[in-house]
């Protein structure tokens, strides 16, 4: 992201110690691990009742009205992915969920390229080089070039210093490698979109044209370049920075030249600011087809503050429209605090043929935006990425002689209760982006009083994808006052069966997240 699209004045601010996602961001995934409204007092336990078994929706859009998607699985296991289509890969081909960055220094807005075997990377200017360049072979141990890729400006570039460029997109254009990226104009003043060639990918890349590729003005100016190519075009997205000015922002996609040096048609919008969370605008498009759909990811909020996040829509076809993901893929709170202000992401194929996603964020020196990689998959198109919660609603999965009702402070104003009977359940079904250890987290809510009428421990038994695996103890809550309870389970590629059964006592499900 450009750090000047806040404004002409915003430069690097230090991300605040200790500083917490705002209320705004608080989209169900992103809700933080704390009961919301007082405890209540004990009550009884829950009369005991038989209804019948539902089934959860499948992974579509859920109220058409809201315009917006929430996760759910498919109906039936039969909708999994088959053995063949899983892929799964040699051992050390997966990439454990991120709890530290790969490259541990200023690395932000980050751009990668594979080239016969080596991955390069490129970011935001920093320490007097207009881009950075790094290498890898595996997107986890990198090799940093201390050289300049972008020596020289174009000629339409109004020197800024000491942040002349940002947010860099680098391609193969069969000749050579294309450079696009961010700067302030001379004449209109604005950050606008420029062009530079090279024969390598080690640069150095040198300006192509005698102006902006894309410079709107009248718009706010255009920044965060990323190219899709489809049937033989290649696509430019970019954003119109109106954030600079009282606008709105805008992410379009526009026609290009193969080399990426000439606009050859007029933008499309494809959507704009109009979520809470986003803090008023979006930017960072990257655009991907998978299972059949076109996946929009963005970031959005201050990148300055933990309130920077990453956003996901997805459309049919290329030009939209997009539908927004009812919360965030990528959070501060949907990676427990550990990663602070996930965004400027990109998606390039790995190896052994896996999606990473790769993005930026403050982790133990909030001072600087490191790099980080984690496994990404689509579920029925929806991204899910390894270590990032994913929330899954109880009202909407496999609610076998239990309730489903409506629950004071519950996500969606729903929970399933009256999971008493021997035999009552409450079925999920979750998606892995790659085989192995993950974090289960429960939204419970423990009413249960013992013999003497003491508040008590309760528990439900566990059992992933068939196999038993232990219980879920429930500390004392009062009911309606949901927590989260973590516990560990191993998962494989694609989509897993998590049941939740009657145990000790009575506890009632709001949610679960997988991370």
């Amino acid at each position: 992201m450009a750090m000047a699209a806040l404004g002409a004045a915003a430069c690097l601010a230090l991300f605040p110690a200790g500083a917490t996602t705002p209320d705004s961001i608080r989209a169900p995934a992103a809700v933080p691990d704390s009961v919301r409204g007082r405890v209540m007092a004990p009550e009884s336990a829950p009369s005991r009742v038989s209804v019948p078994e539902s089934v959860g929706a499948t992974a579509v859009i859920s109220a058409a009205a809201s315009n917006r998607l929430r996760m759910a699985a498919p109906p039936e296991p039969a909708r999994g992915r088959t053995a063949a289509a899983l892929r799964f890969l040699p051992v050390g081909a997966a990439t454990p969920a991120p709890t530290a960055p790969v490259l541990d220094r200023e690395f932000a807005d980050p751009d990668v390229v594979a080239v016969g075997g080596v991955f390069h990377a490129y970011a935001t200017n920093v320490a007097g080089r207009n881009v950075q360049h790094a290498t890898s072979t595996d997107l986890v141990h990198w090799t940093v070039d201390e050289q300049d890729v972008l020596p020289v400006l174009g000629d339409w570039v109004r020197p800024d210093p000491p942040h002349d460029v940002w947010a860099p997109e680098v391609f193969d254009n069969g000749d050579g490698f294309t450079l696009q990226y961010t700067a302030r104009d001379r004449v209109g003043g604005r950050q606008c979109i420029g062009a530079a060639l090279a024969s390598s990918p080690d640069g150095p890349f040198r300006p192509a044209g005698d102006g902006a590729l894309v410079c709107p003005t009248e718009a706010g100016g255009a920044i965060d370049a990323s190219s899709y190519t489809e049937n033989g075009t290649r696509h430019l997205l970019w954003k119109s920075d109106g954030n600079c000015c009282r606008l709105d922002t805008w992410l379009h996609i526009q026609p290009v030249s193969w080399d990426g040096t000439r606009v050859t048609g007029e933008p499309v919008r494809l959507l704009r600011q109009d979520r809470g969370w986003e803090g008023g605008l979006v930017e960072a498009p990257t655009l991907v087809k998978r299972d059949g759909r076109y996946v929009l990811l963005y970031s959005a909020g201050d990148y300055r503050t933990a309130a920077y996040a990453t956003g996901w829509a997805i459309a049919d076809t290329l030009t939209g429209p997009y539908v927004k993901g009812d919360e965030p893929l990528l959070t501060t709170t949907s990676f427990s605090g550990v990663i602070g202000g996930p965004g400027g992401q990109d998606v390039v194929t790995g190896p052994g043929g896996r999606d990473r996603i790769l993005f930026h964020g403050r982790g133990a020196d909030p001072s600087r935006r490191a790099l980080y990689v984690a496994d990404l998959g689509f579920a029925d198109g929806r991204p899910v990425v390894r270590g990032s919660k994913t929330l899954y609603e109880a009202e909407l999965a496999r609610v076998h002689r239990a309730t489903v009702r409506e629950a004071k402070d519950a996500w969606g104003d729903r929970a399933v209760g009256h999971i008493d009977e021997a035999d009552s359940f409450v079925e999920f079904r979750v998606y892995a982006a790659s085989s192995g250890p993950h974090t289960l987290t429960v939204r419970y809510g423990n009413g249960s009083l013992d013999a003497a009428g003491a508040p008590a421990a309760a528990t439900h038994g566990l059992t992933v994808n068939g196999a038993a695996a232990g219980a879920v103890d429930y500390p004392y809550t009062g009911w309606d006052a949901w927590q989260p309870r973590e516990v560990p389970v191993e998962l494989h590629e694609g989509w897993n069966t998590l049941r939740l059964s009657k145990g000790e006592r009575y506890a009632e499900l709001d949610a679960v997240q997988v991370a």
